[in-house]
């Protein structure tokens, strides 16, 4: 039986990687460390099996120890961040706090414990963004491991910061670490600030789907599973000091998504009893076009145009490929949320 340490595992990718792991791996056990700021949620990890959840912050480096030694973990597992990019614009402070600090204090712990004396196998991997590239033209190649960095907003420096760290623990004290640079998560258990589930719920209750600028920046999306996936990969072929760019093979621009959740709704309350009972301030309760709460407001500021993901490393290397289709991933996805409605029913207003 193998110990883990996953930090920010109420989180959402982080959620999904415990369940995940849980079912792939269940003779391991699982160590969950969360601060349970807003994003993280108890009720995520319900049905979690050899698992158990410490609260806690990242930044205390001698709880980390603790962990470390008292539990015999000897794979961190790292997701704990702030990661809301229109967050890191009003208080950058937590996201330099978290992101930068709180992961220095995991490279600091994971130093003192296993590399004492002889040392050990172990591995550190680092969960990072593909925005820690910056932004891309119509016509730019995808990001590969090899692109510069170039963050454009709070957040994705903080992540670029840490992922700098990461790589220096290893060329300095020979830190065993991975890491990885995933494209937009979706998926169940994601908090409702992020594009699909907020829109999501505001179609059902309403409300306007504010779209910044002329909605064309292109992101490419990835469903959760294949993310955990991927991670799964990571840990057990990759080599120390590798790090791989995730992707989920959709580059789409934020309208078409905006519009696809849009006609997922209406579709949802034609096939699901009840909706239109439970929701009636949804247009699709009383047969109009969910489309018509779109509204085009003000782009934020740094907004990236473009992010794309060359994932050809992963795929020759790891084996890697996404097996979510991104049309019946989002279906799932919507689904999830109309029937479990009592696990984000307290996190919205």
């Amino acid at each position: 039986m193998a110990s883990l340490l996953v930090t920010g595992g109420a989180g959402f990718i982080g959620g999904n990687f415990v369940h995940y792991w849980n079912a792939h791996h269940p003779e391991d056990r699982v160590i969950v460390l969360d601060a349970l700021t807003y994003a993280g949620n108890r009720a995520t990890l319900e049905g979690a099996s050899h698992t158990e959840l410490i609260v806690g912050d990242i930044r205390d480096t001698q709880l980390v120890m603790q962990l470390l030694r008292d539990h015999d973990i000897t794979t961190i597992v790292h997701f704990a961040a702030e990661s809301h990019v229109d967050r890191s614009i009003c208080a950058p402070d937590a996201f330099i706090d978290t992101n930068v600090v709180g992961t220095h204090s995991l490279l600091k712990a994971a130093r003192a414990v296993w590399l004492a004396g002889s040392g050990r196998p172990h591995r550190f991997h680092h969960i990072s963004t593909d925005e820690v590239f910056g932004s891309l033209g119509p016509s730019d190649p995808a990001f590969s491991e090899t692109t510069p960095y170039a963050p454009n907003s709070l957040y994705s420096a903080s992540k670029a910061a840490s992922d700098h760290l990461v790589r220096a623990y290893h060329h300095t004290f020979g830190l065993e670490v991975t890491t990885s640079h995933c494209s937009n998560n979706y998926g169940r258990f994601q908090y409702p600030e992020k594009l699909i589930p907020l829109f999501l719920l505001n179609a059902l209750h309403g409300r306007p789907l504010p779209i910044y600028g002329d909605g064309m920046h292109v992101r490419d999306w990835l469903h959760v599973d294949d993310h955990c996936r991927a991670i799964d990969a990571c840990l057990t072929k990759a080599g120390l000091g590798e790090t791989y760019n995730f992707g989920g093979g959709a580059e789409l621009t934020n309208l078409t998504v905006i519009n696809t959740i849009c006609s997922e709704v209406d579709l949802a309350f034609k096939d699901i009893d009840g909706l239109d009972e439970r929701f009636p301030e949804a247009p699709a309760a009383s047969g109009r076009k969910s489309e018509e709460l779109k509204t085009f407001v003000p782009d934020r500021p740094g907004h990236d145009r473009r992010y794309a993901i060359d994932e050809s490393k992963a795929r020759r290397e790891l084996g890697y490929a996404p097996q979510c289709s991104f049309k019946g991933g989002l279906r799932e996805t919507l689904r999830w949320y109309l029937h479990h409605e009592d696990w984000w029913r307290s996190l919205v207003k």
